[in-house]
Protein backbone atom coordinates (compact mmCIF):
# COMPACT_ATOMS: atom_id res chain seq x y z
CA UNK A 1 0.00 0.00 0.00
CA UNK A 2 1.06 3.21 -0.77
CA UNK A 3 2.63 5.73 1.93
CA UNK A 4 -0.09 8.99 2.59
CA UNK A 5 1.01 11.72 0.78
CA UNK A 6 2.05 14.26 3.12
CA UNK A 7 0.55 17.10 1.09
CA UNK A 8 -2.98 15.74 0.74
CA UNK A 9 -3.22 17.78 4.86
CA UNK A 10 -1.57 20.82 2.88
CA UNK A 11 -4.51 22.48 0.74
CA UNK A 12 -2.91 25.67 1.32
CA UNK A 13 0.22 25.15 -0.03
CA UNK A 14 1.25 27.79 -2.88
CA UNK A 15 -0.59 30.69 -1.33
CA UNK A 16 1.42 33.23 0.31
CA UNK A 17 0.28 35.55 3.04
CA UNK A 18 1.77 38.30 4.69
CA UNK A 19 0.67 39.03 7.86
CA UNK A 20 1.15 42.57 10.40
CA UNK A 21 -0.71 40.59 13.89
CA UNK A 22 -0.64 40.82 17.15
CA UNK A 23 -1.73 38.35 19.99
CA UNK A 24 -4.55 36.18 19.39
CA UNK A 25 -7.61 37.29 16.59
CA UNK A 26 -5.26 37.40 13.75
CA UNK A 27 -2.36 34.94 14.51
CA UNK A 28 -5.35 32.06 15.17
CA UNK A 29 -7.16 32.79 11.81
CA UNK A 30 -3.28 32.76 10.25
CA UNK A 31 -2.31 29.73 12.35
CA UNK A 32 -4.91 27.95 10.28
CA UNK A 33 -3.73 28.65 6.59
CA UNK A 34 -0.01 28.10 7.71
CA UNK A 35 -0.93 24.87 9.55
CA UNK A 36 -2.76 23.68 6.06
CA UNK A 37 0.43 24.93 3.67
CA UNK A 38 0.35 28.57 3.08
CA UNK A 39 3.48 30.51 3.16
CA UNK A 40 2.49 32.46 6.36
CA UNK A 41 5.05 35.30 6.55
CA UNK A 42 4.64 37.26 10.23
CA UNK A 43 6.15 40.63 9.43
CA UNK A 44 7.45 42.06 12.66
CA UNK A 45 9.60 45.21 14.32
CA UNK A 46 12.54 43.81 15.23
CA UNK A 47 13.77 47.04 17.42
CA UNK A 48 10.35 46.47 19.45
CA UNK A 49 11.08 42.76 19.82
CA UNK A 50 8.53 41.64 17.24
CA UNK A 51 4.88 40.03 18.24
CA UNK A 52 4.06 40.71 21.95
CA UNK A 53 3.13 37.61 22.35
CA UNK A 54 6.60 36.27 21.97
CA UNK A 55 7.63 37.83 25.30
CA UNK A 56 3.82 36.57 27.09
CA UNK A 57 4.96 35.08 30.27
CA UNK A 58 5.79 32.94 32.39
CA UNK A 59 6.76 30.34 30.00
CA UNK A 60 9.55 31.57 27.84
CA UNK A 61 11.64 30.26 25.69
CA UNK A 62 15.30 32.31 24.72
CA UNK A 63 14.90 36.40 24.58
CA UNK A 64 12.22 36.54 22.17
CA UNK A 65 10.08 33.63 22.22
CA UNK A 66 7.65 31.91 24.60
CA UNK A 67 5.33 29.10 24.86
CA UNK A 68 2.39 31.05 24.41
CA UNK A 69 3.83 32.56 21.26
CA UNK A 70 3.87 29.22 19.94
CA UNK A 71 0.37 28.31 21.03
CA UNK A 72 -0.50 30.53 17.49
CA UNK A 73 2.22 30.34 15.32
CA UNK A 74 3.28 27.40 14.33
CA UNK A 75 4.27 27.03 10.63
CA UNK A 76 5.12 30.34 10.01
CA UNK A 77 8.04 32.64 9.01
CA UNK A 78 9.12 35.81 10.67
CA UNK A 79 10.68 38.62 9.14
CA UNK A 80 11.59 42.18 10.67
CA UNK A 81 10.88 45.77 8.90
CA UNK A 82 9.69 48.93 10.02
CA UNK A 83 6.84 49.96 8.40
CA UNK A 84 6.81 52.70 9.33
CA UNK A 85 9.95 53.97 7.86
CA UNK A 86 10.53 54.07 4.18
CA UNK A 87 13.05 51.44 3.61
CA UNK A 88 10.56 49.56 5.18
CA UNK A 89 7.67 50.30 3.06
CA UNK A 90 9.94 49.31 -0.11
CA UNK A 91 10.64 45.98 1.19
CA UNK A 92 7.17 45.43 2.12
CA UNK A 93 5.60 46.76 -1.09
CA UNK A 94 8.40 44.23 -2.74
CA UNK A 95 6.75 40.84 -0.78
CA UNK A 96 3.30 42.45 -1.88
CA UNK A 97 3.84 41.56 -5.35
CA UNK A 98 3.96 37.65 -4.87
CA UNK A 99 1.46 37.80 -2.11
CA UNK A 100 -2.47 36.60 -2.16
CA UNK A 101 -2.78 38.58 0.99
CA UNK A 102 -2.11 40.66 3.19
CA UNK A 103 -3.22 40.42 7.34
CA UNK A 104 -3.44 43.11 9.86
CA UNK A 105 -5.49 43.26 13.12
CA UNK A 106 -4.53 46.52 14.18
CA UNK A 107 -6.35 49.40 15.38
CA UNK A 108 -8.91 50.49 13.02
CA UNK A 109 -7.24 53.69 12.18
CA UNK A 110 -3.75 51.79 11.58
CA UNK A 111 -4.09 49.73 8.15
CA UNK A 112 -4.65 53.04 6.24
CA UNK A 113 -1.44 55.07 8.04
CA UNK A 114 0.63 52.16 7.38
CA UNK A 115 -0.86 51.25 3.45
CA UNK A 116 -2.23 48.03 4.67
CA UNK A 117 -5.52 49.16 2.59
CA UNK A 118 -6.07 47.55 -1.26
CA UNK A 119 -5.91 51.09 -2.17
CA UNK A 120 -2.81 51.49 -0.92
CA UNK A 121 -1.28 48.41 -2.61
CA UNK A 122 -3.36 47.67 -5.96
CA UNK A 123 -1.48 49.45 -7.80
CA UNK A 124 1.49 46.93 -6.53
CA UNK A 125 -0.82 43.91 -6.79
CA UNK A 126 -3.81 44.34 -8.20
CA UNK A 127 -4.81 40.81 -7.14
CA UNK A 128 -3.72 40.79 -3.56
CA UNK A 129 -6.63 40.72 -0.67
CA UNK A 130 -6.19 42.92 2.19
CA UNK A 131 -7.81 41.25 5.78
CA UNK A 132 -8.60 43.18 8.68
CA UNK A 133 -9.36 42.31 11.90
CA UNK A 134 -9.95 45.45 14.03
CA UNK A 135 -11.70 46.20 17.91
CA UNK A 136 -14.84 48.00 16.23
CA UNK A 137 -14.02 48.40 12.26
CA UNK A 138 -12.70 50.73 10.37
CA UNK A 139 -15.35 53.18 9.44
CA UNK A 140 -17.28 54.15 12.13
CA UNK A 141 -15.99 56.76 15.41
CA UNK A 142 -14.49 53.81 17.24
CA UNK A 143 -12.09 53.08 14.56
CA UNK A 144 -8.76 54.53 16.47
CA UNK A 145 -9.87 52.55 19.85
CA UNK A 146 -7.74 49.73 21.24
CA UNK A 147 -9.70 46.41 22.21
CA UNK A 148 -9.49 42.79 23.60
CA UNK A 149 -11.71 39.80 23.65
CA UNK A 150 -13.21 40.17 27.19
CA UNK A 151 -14.11 43.82 26.75
CA UNK A 152 -16.77 42.70 23.38
CA UNK A 153 -17.49 39.69 25.85
CA UNK A 154 -19.00 42.58 28.53
CA UNK A 155 -20.39 44.90 25.96
CA UNK A 156 -22.06 42.29 23.37
CA UNK A 157 -24.03 40.88 26.43
CA UNK A 158 -22.37 37.39 26.75
CA UNK A 159 -21.12 37.72 29.86
CA UNK A 160 -24.51 38.70 30.77
CA UNK A 161 -24.87 34.64 30.01
CA UNK A 162 -22.40 33.12 31.42
CA UNK A 163 -21.75 31.72 34.74
CA UNK A 164 -24.32 31.23 37.48
CA UNK A 165 -27.46 33.73 38.23
CA UNK A 166 -26.43 34.42 42.05
CA UNK A 167 -22.65 35.36 41.11
CA UNK A 168 -20.83 38.12 39.41
CA UNK A 169 -20.68 38.78 35.65
CA UNK A 170 -18.42 36.30 33.83
CA UNK A 171 -16.48 35.89 30.20
CA UNK A 172 -15.89 32.64 28.80
CA UNK A 173 -12.35 31.05 30.14
CA UNK A 174 -10.52 31.25 26.84
CA UNK A 175 -10.27 34.28 24.36
CA UNK A 176 -12.73 32.72 22.56
CA UNK A 177 -14.09 35.74 20.45
CA UNK A 178 -10.34 35.98 19.51
CA UNK A 179 -10.51 32.63 18.01
CA UNK A 180 -14.31 32.55 16.40
CA UNK A 181 -12.95 36.24 14.74
CA UNK A 182 -9.72 34.71 13.71
CA UNK A 183 -11.51 32.21 12.03
CA UNK A 184 -14.34 34.67 10.58
CA UNK A 185 -11.52 36.54 8.83
CA UNK A 186 -10.40 33.40 7.45
CA UNK A 187 -13.54 32.17 5.53
CA UNK A 188 -14.01 35.99 4.46
CA UNK A 189 -10.01 36.13 3.18
CA UNK A 190 -10.07 32.35 1.24
CA UNK A 191 -13.23 33.07 -0.22
CA UNK A 192 -12.25 36.68 -1.73
CA UNK A 193 -9.04 35.01 -2.74
CA UNK A 194 -10.77 32.89 -4.79
CA UNK A 195 -12.63 35.64 -6.52
CA UNK A 196 -9.45 37.30 -7.25
CA UNK A 197 -7.74 34.53 -8.65
CA UNK A 198 -11.12 34.66 -10.71
CA UNK A 199 -11.38 38.01 -11.65
CA UNK A 200 -7.89 39.47 -11.63
CA UNK A 201 -9.02 41.81 -8.74
CA UNK A 202 -8.72 41.91 -5.09
CA UNK A 203 -9.85 43.71 -2.46
CA UNK A 204 -10.34 44.61 1.16
CA UNK A 205 -11.70 42.34 3.40
CA UNK A 206 -12.93 43.32 7.11
CA UNK A 207 -14.05 41.92 10.80
CA UNK A 208 -14.24 43.10 14.07
CA UNK A 209 -14.19 41.52 17.70
CA UNK A 210 -17.50 43.28 17.89
CA UNK A 211 -19.41 42.58 15.39
CA UNK A 212 -18.35 38.79 15.57
CA UNK A 213 -18.81 38.72 19.39
CA UNK A 214 -22.41 39.98 18.74
CA UNK A 215 -23.09 37.27 15.93
CA UNK A 216 -22.67 35.18 19.15
CA UNK A 217 -25.84 35.92 20.26
CA UNK A 218 -27.29 34.16 17.73
CA UNK A 219 -30.67 32.48 18.79
CA UNK A 220 -30.46 34.71 21.64
CA UNK A 221 -30.62 37.55 19.20
CA UNK A 222 -32.94 36.46 17.11
CA UNK A 223 -35.73 35.53 19.68
CA UNK A 224 -35.06 39.06 21.71
CA UNK A 225 -35.26 41.59 17.91
CA UNK A 226 -38.60 39.54 17.23
CA UNK A 227 -40.18 38.43 20.59
CA UNK A 228 -38.31 40.92 23.26
CA UNK A 229 -37.43 37.82 24.85
CA UNK A 230 -34.25 38.42 27.27
CA UNK A 231 -31.60 35.61 27.51
CA UNK A 232 -29.78 35.60 31.17
CA UNK A 233 -27.55 33.33 32.98
CA UNK A 234 -29.05 30.21 33.87
CA UNK A 235 -28.44 27.82 37.00
CA UNK A 236 -26.47 24.68 36.63
CA UNK A 237 -25.22 25.65 32.59
CA UNK A 238 -28.89 24.76 31.77
CA UNK A 239 -29.96 25.59 27.85
CA UNK A 240 -32.51 27.73 27.69
CA UNK A 241 -35.46 26.22 26.54
CA UNK A 242 -33.80 22.54 26.70
CA UNK A 243 -34.36 20.37 29.31
CA UNK A 244 -32.78 18.14 30.53
CA UNK A 245 -29.63 19.79 29.36
CA UNK A 246 -27.42 20.97 31.97
CA UNK A 247 -24.58 19.61 35.09
CA UNK A 248 -25.78 17.24 37.19
CA UNK A 249 -23.84 15.76 40.51
CA UNK A 250 -22.43 12.84 40.29
CA UNK A 251 -20.67 10.58 43.46
CA UNK A 252 -17.29 12.27 42.24
CA UNK A 253 -18.07 15.36 40.17
CA UNK A 254 -20.08 16.38 37.43
CA UNK A 255 -21.76 15.21 34.15
CA UNK A 256 -23.31 16.97 31.95
CA UNK A 257 -26.42 16.02 29.77
CA UNK A 258 -27.97 16.97 27.26
CA UNK A 259 -31.29 15.71 26.18
CA UNK A 260 -32.38 17.68 23.45
CA UNK A 261 -34.74 15.66 22.33
CA UNK A 262 -37.63 13.64 23.31
CA UNK A 263 -35.71 10.24 22.08
CA UNK A 264 -32.71 11.09 24.02
CA UNK A 265 -35.34 12.25 27.28
CA UNK A 266 -37.03 8.74 27.30
CA UNK A 267 -33.93 6.54 26.96
CA UNK A 268 -32.50 8.31 29.88
CA UNK A 269 -35.13 7.92 32.21
CA UNK A 270 -35.92 3.97 31.25
CA UNK A 271 -32.13 3.22 31.64
CA UNK A 272 -30.84 5.65 35.03
CA UNK A 273 -34.41 3.07 36.53
CA UNK A 274 -37.14 6.41 36.50
CA UNK A 275 -39.34 5.37 33.93
CA UNK A 276 -42.45 6.75 36.24
CA UNK A 277 -40.46 10.02 35.14
CA UNK A 278 -42.76 9.69 31.45
CA UNK A 279 -45.45 9.72 33.33
CA UNK A 280 -45.03 12.22 35.56
CA UNK A 281 -47.36 15.40 33.57
CA UNK A 282 -45.03 17.59 35.42
CA UNK A 283 -42.39 16.75 33.04
CA UNK A 284 -44.52 15.33 29.86
CA UNK A 285 -43.30 17.92 27.85
CA UNK A 286 -39.98 20.13 26.85
CA UNK A 287 -41.91 23.16 27.97
CA UNK A 288 -43.03 21.62 31.07
CA UNK A 289 -40.10 20.10 31.79
CA UNK A 290 -38.63 23.43 31.37
CA UNK A 291 -40.85 25.03 33.50
CA UNK A 292 -40.33 22.67 36.52
CA UNK A 293 -36.48 22.36 35.92
CA UNK A 294 -36.14 22.90 39.40
CA UNK A 295 -38.19 19.86 40.96
CA UNK A 296 -36.17 17.58 38.12
CA UNK A 297 -32.99 18.91 39.00
CA UNK A 298 -33.43 17.41 42.46
CA UNK A 299 -34.98 14.18 41.68
CA UNK A 300 -32.28 13.57 38.68
CA UNK A 301 -29.26 14.55 40.90
CA UNK A 302 -30.77 12.24 43.37
CA UNK A 303 -30.13 8.78 41.08
CA UNK A 304 -26.73 10.90 39.39
CA UNK A 305 -25.25 11.17 42.86
CA UNK A 306 -25.14 7.31 43.55
CA UNK A 307 -22.52 6.53 40.77
CA UNK A 308 -19.32 7.92 39.20
CA UNK A 309 -19.00 10.15 36.05
CA UNK A 310 -17.34 7.30 34.79
CA UNK A 311 -19.93 5.24 35.47
CA UNK A 312 -22.63 7.46 33.96
CA UNK A 313 -20.46 8.28 30.73
CA UNK A 314 -20.12 4.42 30.17
CA UNK A 315 -23.84 3.88 30.82
CA UNK A 316 -25.20 6.40 28.95
CA UNK A 317 -23.44 7.24 26.66
CA UNK A 318 -24.22 5.15 24.01
CA UNK A 319 -27.95 6.49 24.33
CA UNK A 320 -27.74 9.64 24.98
CA UNK A 321 -25.19 12.90 24.83
CA UNK A 322 -23.24 13.10 28.14
CA UNK A 323 -19.83 14.03 28.89
CA UNK A 324 -18.20 14.31 32.68
CA UNK A 325 -17.11 18.20 33.64
CA UNK A 326 -13.45 17.97 33.76
CA UNK A 327 -10.56 20.29 35.02
CA UNK A 328 -7.80 21.55 32.25
CA UNK A 329 -5.24 18.77 32.99
CA UNK A 330 -7.66 15.99 33.13
CA UNK A 331 -9.29 16.64 29.82
CA UNK A 332 -5.42 16.90 28.13
CA UNK A 333 -4.32 13.74 29.75
CA UNK A 334 -7.61 11.89 28.87
CA UNK A 335 -6.81 8.93 27.01
CA UNK A 336 -9.30 9.36 24.11
CA UNK A 337 -7.32 13.08 23.39
CA UNK A 338 -3.92 10.81 23.38
CA UNK A 339 -5.70 8.17 20.69
CA UNK A 340 -7.28 10.57 18.65
CA UNK A 341 -3.67 12.64 17.70
CA UNK A 342 -4.82 16.02 19.18
CA UNK A 343 -1.44 16.57 20.94
CA UNK A 344 1.27 16.81 18.61
CA UNK A 345 5.28 16.73 19.13
CA UNK A 346 6.69 20.26 17.58
CA UNK A 347 10.41 20.35 18.72
CA UNK A 348 11.65 23.74 19.54
CA UNK A 349 15.41 24.98 19.82
CA UNK A 350 15.15 25.81 23.13
CA UNK A 351 12.70 23.14 24.15
CA UNK A 352 12.63 19.66 22.21
CA UNK A 353 10.11 18.38 24.04
CA UNK A 354 7.73 20.59 23.07
CA UNK A 355 3.95 19.68 22.70
CA UNK A 356 0.79 21.40 21.30
CA UNK A 357 -2.70 20.69 20.73
CA UNK A 358 -2.78 19.19 16.98
CA UNK A 359 -4.39 21.04 14.39
CA UNK A 360 -8.12 19.68 14.47
CA UNK A 361 -8.67 19.22 10.79
CA UNK A 362 -7.93 16.23 8.52
CA UNK A 363 -7.80 15.29 5.03
CA UNK A 364 -8.73 11.95 4.43
CA UNK A 365 -7.46 11.11 7.70
CA UNK A 366 -4.71 12.75 8.03
CA UNK A 367 -3.82 15.86 10.13
CA UNK A 368 -1.47 18.76 8.98
CA UNK A 369 2.31 18.41 10.31
CA UNK A 370 3.24 21.17 12.26
CA UNK A 371 6.75 22.75 13.21
CA UNK A 372 7.57 25.17 15.77
CA UNK A 373 6.96 28.79 14.62
CA UNK A 374 10.30 31.35 13.27
CA UNK A 375 12.61 32.92 15.44
CA UNK A 376 12.36 36.31 15.38
CA UNK A 377 13.46 37.72 11.83
CA UNK A 378 14.74 34.07 11.32
CA UNK A 379 13.90 34.27 7.61
CA UNK A 380 14.68 37.86 6.79
CA UNK A 381 17.79 36.44 4.37
CA UNK A 382 15.87 33.76 2.68
CA UNK A 383 12.39 36.52 2.40
CA UNK A 384 14.47 39.43 2.18
CA UNK A 385 17.10 39.27 0.46
CA UNK A 386 19.63 41.51 0.23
Amino acid sequence: MAAPDASAAKPLLGLRILTIEQFGAGPYGTLYLADLGAEVIKVEHGEAGGDAARHGGPYLLGDNDSLYFQGWHTNKKSVTLDLKSEDGQMAFRKLVRDADAVVNNLRGDQAAKLGLEYAALKDVNPCVVCGHISAYGRDNERAGRPGYDFLMQAEAGLMSMTGDPDGDPARFGPSIIDFMTGMTLTVGLLSAVLRARETGVGGDVDTSLFEVALHQLNYSATWYLNTGFKATRQKRSSHLSATPSQTYRAKDGWIFVMCMTEKFWRAMAEEIGRPDLLQDSRFATMRLRTEHRAELTELLDAVFETRTMEHWVERLGGLIPIGPVYDVDRALDSPFVERIGMISDVPHPELPSMRLLSNPLRFNGERPTQKAGSALGADNDDILGS
